[in-house]
């Protein structure tokens, strides 16, 4: 487990060493200490970010952010907002140059309140072993749903 004093990197998955697994975690455990500039290092200049996949109020018209800048304004809408961060992978499935981890995003959020986000996250790395991309499957009105006060 990963912790700092703004939220939790929980592990419960399989944990056979890979990179794009590797990846995903350092990822998540940038997001947990909000460190943006690390973050965005992990990923490849060209790389594509879809959170969630299709349109949402992060990107109305669904197309991802491509690239570092876009990638660094979805940082700014989406994760800096954020007062904490909660992942908890249950399962990762890791092969050929990509992995899928399933688990759960809890955030908390300036209001108060607690928002859960039960996902499959995919990461694929690039030659080089940079994120060349993540999409993120989950859906906002069964997040939404699950709003509540901490």
């Amino acid at each position: 487990m990963t912790t700092s004093d703004r939220g939790a990197v929980v592990w419960d998955a399989p944990d056979l060493d890979h990179p794009a697994r590797r990846a995903s975690r350092r990822s998540y455990d940038a997001v947990v200490r909000k460190a943006k500039d690390e973050w965005l290092a992990l990923f490849a200049e060209d790389a594509e970010l879809q959170d969630p996949v299709g349109p949402s109020f992060f990107d109305p018209e669904g197309h991802g952010h491509r690239g570092r800048a876009a990638i660094s304004a979805f940082w700014d809408l989406a994760i800096a907002p954020v007062v904490e961060f909660r992942f908890h992978i249950r399962d990762s499935f890791a092969n050929g140059d990509a992995c899928a981890n399933v688990g759960t995003f809890t955030t908390l959020l300036e209001d108060g309140s607690l928002a859960d986000t039960e996902l499959v996250a995919v990461y694929r790395l690039d030659a080089a072993g940079l994120i060349a991309s993540m999409h993120a499957h989950w859906e906002v009105d069964r997040t939404l749903a699950s709003l509540r006060k901490a």
